[in-house]
């Protein structure tokens, strides 16, 4: 399991939102010294209409190949500088591909570098050039000099609209909190809103597996799940849980092997007939049991 869950969450997050629109490369490697891009986003041609419910998110995601790389913190500028580097690593490769085929590359065609963070101080900005564009860009989105077509986005200083929910959820505190009452807000059908949320009920289980959580973690994680439990009471309360439960219990199921493959090395048959019982129990409930009883134990527990 990954050592950073919140990364690990924005990842997830960015891949389920851009996939529609186009082709979604998660961890992508660039060959210089093997950095990894956190998402590298193609757009596809027929990726317009869906990407406006996106709001800004898809106005990147469509302008042409994006790389995109959250922050839980303000990054510091050894990190800004690394993730320069993979953008010039993208666009050189690019450019010779393009060169291979005896063709040429716009400079508007050339990938470009977002850089999400919950906030971002004015010496950092400084020291990039980073100006906001205010006569075509929302407020937050500051812009290096042209030529490193890279941008950062403050994600606290965005405007509390539907054109940012997406980018605020990945935010900290009370933007964060506000972003995540406005997901609930949206309608039960809406596509996003029942997938983001979830991505937050498979993400909550595997988190609750980490046995060392950083301070963000654990606050992302009690923003999230209180989400989650607004929109499931909501669920019921409508009578579409079953859409919901299906997804959720694919989830569950697959925690729970993985519990007792960490615990007892394999899930055998033995192992595998006390599955079932334990999905009856809620996460709370069958961690404890998968981590802390021996196998005979949980054996004698589950047959009872």
């Amino acid at each position: 399991m990954t050592r950073k869950p919140r990364d690990q969450f924005a990842k997830q997050f960015l891949e389920e939102l851009l996939s529609p629109l186009g082709k979604v490369e998660v961890n992508k490697e660039v060959i210089d010294e093997a950095r990894q891009i956190d998402v590298l986003f193609s757009p596809a041609p027929t990726s317009l209409d869906q990407a406006q419910a996106l709001g800004l998110l898809g106005r990147i995601a469509v302008l042409n190949t994006a790389l995109l790389e959250p922050f839980r913190n303000q990054p510091s500028k050894t990190e800004v500088r690394n993730c320069l580097l993979k953008l010039l690593a993208v666009i050189a490769d690019s450019q010779r591909q393009a060169k291979r085929k005896n063709t040429t590359l716009p400079e508007d065609n050339l990938a470009r570098l977002w850089i999400l963070s919950p906030s971002v101080s004015p010496g950092l900005l400084d020291s990039f050039g980073a100006k906001l564009n205010l006569g075509d860009w929302l407020s937050g989105v500051y812009f290096l000099p042209d030529s490193f077509r890279t941008a950062i986005i403050a994600i606290n200083e965005l405007p509390a609209t539907q054109e940012t929910l997406w980018f605020r959820l990945l935010g900290k505190g009370g933007v964060q909190q506000q972003a995540v009452q406005e997901l609930v807000a949206l309608p039960l059908e809406n596509r996003l809103r029942r997938n983001v949320l979830e991505i937050v009920y498979r993400w909550r289980i595997n988190i609750m597996t980490q046995q060392e959580l950083t301070q963000e973690d654990e606050e992302l994680m009690i923003n999230l799940t209180a989400a989650y439990e607004e929109a499931r009471a909501q669920a019921v309360q409508e009578g579409v849980q079953q859409g919901f439960q299906q997804g959720f219990q694919q989830g569950q199921r697959q925690v729970v092997e993985n519990l007792l493959r960490y615990r007892f090395g394999s899930v055998d048959e033995e192992l595998a007939r006390v599955v079932d019982g334990l999905l009856q129990l809620s996460p709370e409930e069958f961690m404890p049991l998968c981590l802390q009883l021996s196998r005979e134990e949980l054996l004698a527990r589950l047959s009872q």
